[in-house]
């Protein structure tokens, strides 16, 4: 199994003792150093000898706050943001980052983001002094779940499911790839998903169009799941099916 080496740091003595615990019961991961400010951890990935490839990173910090030191880390090594502040996730997820996990953090959480993080790892880049290009921000979702925010690449979603105030999607990834639970409406979720590669059938689904490969009848069977499309859908959903 891969190992990351990991990072921790927030000027809260406390909070960084929490996530410096949960790396060290973690398996895959091994714990570099623990500090409590952005310049010694700065330091610290800068030392010839040091190989670090996964931050747990505060944001709030006085002097040089996480998302300056963000910017700073060489390419390939990821951050996760701890903090309890909401208000920039969005600005995270820019500097692309892996997660945004807000405090209190659980362990649950943690190991969420440390697996996402595992998953993700390959070859470290050469070092460089351009900047990390941006990512697109057409390619993915931003939503909330369980207290936290999660960037959703598009590609990765194979239908959404409207249940009542809430929507349920569903992700590539094999049967352990638990669904996304998020409060918001079928038409907002709608409107943020890119067209017409998402297509709503009815009035509780929108499917993937490059997910589908078998309609039978007025049903479409994806991911082992017969969905139906409604008559209101169906003329817009024959459309862009025969136009693939």
């Amino acid at each position: 199994m891969n190992v990351l080496r990991c990072l921790v740091v927030d000027d809260e003595p406390l909070a960084a003792k929490l996530i410096s615990t949960y790396v060290e019961r973690t398996p895959f991961l091994e714990l570099v150093a623990e500090v409590h400010s952005a310049e010694a951890a700065l330091a610290e990935v800068s030392r010839s000898d040091a190989s670090v490839d996964l931050i747990f990173l505060d944001i709030h910090m006085p002097r040089l706050s996480g998302m300056q030191l963000a910017r700073l880390v060489p390419q390939g090594v990821r951050v996760v943001f701890t903090t309890a502040y909401a208000d920039h996730a969005v600005e995270g997820f820019r500097v692309n980052a892996l997660d945004y996990l807000l405090k209190p953090v659980s362990y649950d959480e943690f190991l969420e983001a440390a697996t996402r993080a595992l998953s993700s790892a390959g070859p470290r880049p050469a070092d460089t002094t351009a900047p990390a290009p941006a990512a697109d921000s057409s390619k993915y979702i931003l939503v909330k779940s369980e207290y936290r925010l999660l960037r959703i690449p598009v590609a990765d979603i194979v239908y959404v499911e409207g249940l009542k105030d809430y929507v349920k999607i569903y992700l590539d990834g094999g049967p352990d790839t638990r669904p996304v639970m998020t409060l918001m409406s079928m038409k907002s979720l709608e409107e943020s998903l890119p067209q017409p590669g998402f297509v709503r059938v009815h009035r509780s689904f929108i499917v993937n169009m490059d997910k589908v490969r078998l309609v039978e009848r007025n049903n479409i069977i994806l991911a082992g799941r017969c969905i139906p499309v409604s008559d209101s859908y169906r003329h817009r959903f024959f459309e862009v099916l025969g136009g693939m």
